[in-house]
């Protein structure tokens, strides 16, 4: 699973506790124009601001008298809160399914399925919360029959090979990657400090909550006060990080040194089966598809991230509460499979055919690991949506790694190395004035990544019906671009799968300005960084939506008993 928001290192953990040693005063910053709620949808000629001219391709849709067509978008991600006000109308609802009846009314093989479905839940009504990492389960699944081999003695075949290999990468990356006990023991001081921090700056605000901006016009005159206030400021404007809460922040810290402590201990111990202790399936057999259940929350915390990723998609368009999505038209089909750890291969295959076996035309694929040892059972699923005219919009991922030489999962290129065409993998861009256009923490890669779109201080709804708040990362990017696959094939139902990738992909803004290389600085260009070497735009991509023919195959909903995926 993707990092939610902040981009943390350890560089500027230490940084934190350099500072929480050596204070200085903050100089509170002057004349610096603070970027909006909603910059993501702003027009660069009219406002200045790097966002998807989404007003103007409205205008545009207006004066060509064109009337939509509701779009089923599948979001699969954490879970979300179905009672959001400004979500809770816009949210799929399964037509052949009774409410809390305990019937499979649609005989579509899940109960109760309202909303979509949890694929790692349980049928006693428990949920997967936190879960491993892929590296750690590879690893511990394959030492036994590879730890003692030498491979230049076995005759691998293909796969076998290719698995091997994937077991290799996975042993290095754990026993030799592993933090140090000593490490680890300095990070957890830097914690600590760093919650001593949070509670004097409670404290001189009078209030448990704040943003991170607020922190830079605050007053204090005694050194301690001082070096909480420049420990916390610095680590959190470090991190593009003032518009969060500081319960946010310190929150994705722990969880932070959460999954280094998890990864220390990997090297000598198998992860703990997270899933398989609540799940109950036969994990090995990925015809058995009936498990999970019907909560697509599972509780408010966990939420959070499909909340916010389905907000940046269709949230209620002029109802004047929270934010406007960028689709106008949708119905929004949530399907839990991400907990917090790395997503199993199996639930996004069977999250995949659930979407496209119960009508989504588009997907939103917020996640992403370094691993995928059943990739075979995801490239199936990206095909048959692809014999569906359905279209996947995949987070690059959040590491500033180049994708073109690391790996990152699931991805376009099959085992055979043949590509979906009905795949887009999004970078994130941001602002000058929100540290650039290109997000520091984004991954690219000029073969690996085709678009850039918004996804720094994005904000959006938040679980607790009336909540909202700032996150970022490539989780936020691509529901940006999911919700303009959304617009487009609502006002232009017959476009396919392919035509929707193809237009948004050339109707992207090309920059010739030099941007820094997200992870190390460096200057480059845009056209290095991703295949199109632009940055997605609405109004460019309606008006070249309607200078095209059409050759969607599939216009219309599937009915909810039509099972099933192909070969299930």
């Amino acid at each position: 699973m993707y990092m939610k928001s902040i981009s943390i290192s350890t560089l500027l953990l230490c940084l934190a506790v350099h500072q929480w040693i050596t204070a200085q005063e903050i100089p509170v910053p002057v004349g610096v124009k603070e970027i909006p709620k909603g910059w993501h949808h702003l027009d660069k000629s009219s406002t200045g601001f790097w966002g998807i001219s989404l007003d103007k391709a409205y205008s545009f849709l207006k004066e060509t008298n064109k009337k939509s067509k509701q779009v089923i978008v599948a979001v699969i991600d954490s879970g979300i809160d179905t009672l959001h006000e400004d979500l809770k109308t816009v949210l799929w609802k399964n037509p052949g399914e009774i409410a809390n009846n305990n019937k499979d009314d649609d005989k579509n093989g899940y109960i109760d399925d309202l909303y979509g479905w949890n694929f790692i839940g349980g049928k006693n009504g428990e949920n997967v919360i936190k879960d491993s990492y892929e590296a750690a389960r590879v690893y511990h699944r394959f030492k036994q029959a590879y730890d003692s081999i030498d491979p230049a003695l076995v005759k691998f075949n293909a796969e076998g090979f290719a698995r091997f290999e994937m077991w290799q990468r996975a042993k290095q990356e754990i026993v030799q990657g592993s933090e140090s006990g000593a490490e680890l023991i300095m990070l957890k001081r830097i914690y600590s400090n760093l919650l001593k921090s949070d509670s004097i700056l409670r404290k001189c605000l009078g209030k448990d909550t704040f943003l991170g901006k607020e922190i830079a016009t605050l007053t204090v005159t005694e050194a301690d006060h001082k070096k909480a206030k420049n420990a916390l400021y610095n680590l959190m404007s470090n991190n593009d990080a003032l518009e969060v809460t500081n319960i946010s922040f310190i929150a994705e810290l722990r969880a932070y040194l959460d999954g280094l402590e998890s990864k220390s201990k990997a090297a000598d111990q198998a992860p703990f089966p997270y899933r398989s202790s609540i799940v109950k399936d036969n994990y090995d057999d990925i015809y058995d598809k009936y498990y999970g259940n019907n909560n697509v929350m599972a509780n408010l915390e966990t939420a959070l991230h499909g909340t916010h990723v389905s907000g940046i998609i269709g949230a209620i368009r002029g109802n004047e509460k929270g934010v406007d999505g960028v689709a106008d038209n949708v119905s929004i089909m949530t399907i839990r499979a991400v907990p917090d750890g790395d997503e199993h291969d199996k639930d996004i295959a069977l999250a995949i055919r659930y979407a496209v076996d119960n009508g989504a035309q588009l997907i939103n694929m917020s996640f992403g690991k370094s691993f995928s040892p059943e990739k075979k059972w995801i490239d199936d699923a990206v095909a048959y949506a692809a014999e569906k005219d359905v279209l996947l919009i995949h987070a690059a991922g959040n590491d500033g790694k180049n994708l073109d030489s690391t790996h990152n999962y699931p991805t376009s290129k099959f085992l055979n190395q043949n590509r979906a065409t009905n795949w887009i993998t999004v970078g994130a861009s941001g602002d000058s004035l929100a540290g650039g256009i290109t997000a520091g923490f984004s991954n690219y890669g000029k073969g690996e990544v085709d678009v850039f779109a918004p996804g720094v201080k994005i904000y959006s709804t938040a679980p607790g019906n009336d909540k909202y708040q700032f996150l970022q990362g490539t989780s936020m990017a691509a529901p940006v671009v999911a919700g303009l696959a959304a617009l487009l094939l609502e006002y232009y139902p017959t476009l396919s799968a392919t035509q929707l990738k193809d237009v948004i992909e050339r109707s992207a803004i090309p920059l010739a300005d030099s941007v820094r290389t997200p992870g190390t600085g460096t200057l480059t260009t845009l056209g290095q960084l991703a295949k199109t070497g632009g940055i997605i735009n609405a109004f460019e991509a309606v008006k070249l939506a309607a200078t095209i023919k059409g050759e969607r195959k599939i216009t219309a909903k599937l009915p909810a008993n039509s099972k099933k995926s192909k070969g299930f």
